[in-house]
């Protein structure tokens, strides 16, 4: 049962007023863990209210009113004095204002935080009134055009000719000026432009944003599906105040530059929850930072939406079910290994079931799994919470990676007392995850006794829909993947020629390619003699198991992928 005591406002609002039973509560918040998507719109989802009744009890709440969007007819300088990035990061249509406020239309609630962070950013007073969203949407897409709106140089410019009239600070070990690089990081150009670069991240889908500080530029990237794009670089001077404020959002210390720090930030953006995690390395120009974006509106954490082939999807989820054993998922970092994982614990997550993890860094908190964060700096190693979970009575215990001796051995140990483990390795492929644990010096026999099976896996680039071409390929293209003309028979190969839906990379979306060895006897025979990793493969392919390669080419001739993408990563 959920806890009363500290309901969101949103659920508080429709409690107090009979709209929602304390029985609804439960199946909301599951489904707002689920599907990553605001309170505000599972509510609406789940038919709890209509958004007008919804409208009408958030307005009387709140002290405000409900407006009809077509009934105004916004003057050009209002619409100015509110940046698009603004506008589209919290989904607001300005409808009137002069040069001391602004009245700013939304579709949901607003925190007082937000209020607060809006009047900031706008430097007026902001008066709030209700529309329901597809006006809002309309609004916002006809006067700040269907993306971001104002182009990123715009507010590059801006911010440079804002900053011109103060001196940029340039702080080293020698010089500095704590209270002057906290003003400049909470300026208003600075706070526009970091925002604007955190929201255009997460509506391109983004993984990751990296902050590189180089001796005459300061580089902006982001990761999306696998690959880095670059923007407009900002001025090198700005790098200092940029940085500053995403240390000073993540409650970092902002005058520690010369020891690497680790943080976390939450950020509501279009209506949804987003959390960062934040990573800055002190380097030779300045410090670089990396933040890794998790919005769990863009990760399906359920099993069937993994894309895995049939055969694999069955034996993996055969496998998780097992009551003791281990169950290994191999890759390179940014294969998808956690994702599978998580989705893996939330097809075992059941009430009869105790569900542990120790994870470096947590990266998704899941209903009904107790999660631990591992920190070497205090102790809190994987070794140290392993220990503790078995006097837990768990079901199942899910390591983030088995990095040593110490851990591997702790994992057989668990696996022996009947508990089902499930972890990662840094493997290149399935049958390398044996060698891999022979190296830390464990004994073959104890590998035998409680390894279950491996899963291998990379994730490629799919091919854009939109500009998807076929053609035939070249000899030597064949070669490379190890096939012959008679084997592809004509059998058409797909490309993306580029075109707006992708940002003419050709690709959009990325899927996995997997490689499933099942621990039967056979296997653990020649583990017990110590057989080379060559020898373990060709007895798993004679048993049935796809190569990663084999996986690969399958979803060239289905059309998903291209062979330039296979031979990378396989």
């Amino acid at each position: 049962m959920a806890d009363l005591t500290h309901l969101d406002p949103l659920l508080q609002i429709l409690l107090d007023n009979a709209a929602l039973k304390p029985s609804q509560l439960d199946d909301i918040l599951e489904e707002q863990k689920r599907s990553g998507n605001s309170l505000h719109r599972v509510i609406l989802d789940l038919g709890v209210v209509t958004e007008d009744n919804l409208l009408q009890l958030l307005a009387a709440s709140w002290g405000t009113t409900v407006v009809t969007l077509a009934d105004y007819e916004t003057p050009p300088e209002v619409l100015k004095s509110v940046p698009a990035s603004v506008a589209r990061m919290y989904n607001m249509i300005p409808v009137s204002g002069d040069q001391q406020s602004v009245t700013l239309a939304c579709c949901q609630l607003v925190s007082p935080e937000i209020v607060d962070e809006i009047r900031f950013v706008l430097n007026r007073d902001v008066i709030f009134v209700l529309a329901r969203e597809i006006e809002v949407k309309s609004l916002l897409d006809r006067h700040y055009g269907e993306d971001s709106g104002g182009s990123m140089n715009d507010m590059i410019s801006a911010l440079g000719k804002d900053l011109s009239g103060n001196e940029v600070l340039e702080v080293t070990e020698e010089k500095e000026d704590v209270t002057g690089l906290e003003q400049q990081a909470n300026s208003t150009p600075v706070v526009r432009f970091v925002n604007l670069i955190l929201y255009q991240a997460v509506q391109a889908k983004a993984s990751d944003i990296h902050f590189e500080p180089f001796e005459k530029d300061f580089k902006i990237r982001y990761r999306v599906d696998g690959a880095l794009y670059e923007m407009s670089p900002p001025p090198r001077r700005l790098a200092l105040p940029v940085i500053s404020r995403i240390k000073v959002l993540s409650n970092l210390n902002i005058a520690e530059r010369r020891l690497p720090q680790d943080g976390r930030l939450q950020l509501t953006m279009m209506g949804r929850q987003i959390d960062f995690r934040v990573s800055t390395l002190p380097t030779q120009f300045g410090e670089s930072v990396v933040l890794r974006i998790l919005d769990r509106s863009t990760v399906s954490l359920d099993l069937e939406n993994l894309g895995m082939p049939t055969d694999v999807y069955d034996k993996f989820g055969m496998d998780i079910l097992k009551p003791n054993g281990i169950v290994v998922v191999t890759g390179p970092t940014g294969s998808g290994k956690t994702t599978t994982l998580y989705s893996a614990l939330r097809r075992i997550n059941t009430t009869e079931m105790k569900l542990l993890t120790v994870e470096d860094p947590v990266e998704y908190d899941i209903e009904g799994i107790i999660q631990i964060q591992a920190n070497d700096a205090i102790g809190v190693t994987f070794l140290r919470c392993l220990r503790a979970f078995l006097r837990q009575d768990p079901d199942v215990i899910m390591i983030g990676e088995i990095r040593d001796f110490e851990t591997a051995q702790m994992a057989i140990q668990a696996s022996l007392t009947g508990h089902l483990v499930l972890s990662t390795l840094h493997t290149n492929d399935a049958p390398g995850a044996v060698t891999r644990m022979i190296d830390m010096n464990i004994e073959p026999y104890l590998i035998s006794s409680t390894l279950e099976a491996i899963l291998a896996q990379r994730l490629v680039r799919t091919v854009c829909q939109h500009c998807k071409e076929a053609y035939q390929p070249e000899p030597a293209i064949l070669d490379r993947l190890g096939l012959s003309a008679d084997q592809v028979a004509n059998a058409p190969f797909y490309f993306g020629k580029g075109c707006p839906e992708c940002h003419d990379a050709g690709y959009k979306g990325r899927k996995g390619l997997y490689e499933y060895l099942t621990v039967s006897d056979p296997i653990r025979a020649l583990i017990n003699d110590r057989r080379p990793t060559l020898d373990l493969r060709n007895k798993a392919i004679e048993q049935g198991m796809r190569s990663l390669r084999e996986d690969g080419i399958r979803n060239i001739f289905d059309g998903y992928t291209t062979v330039e993408e296979v031979v990378k990563y396989t």
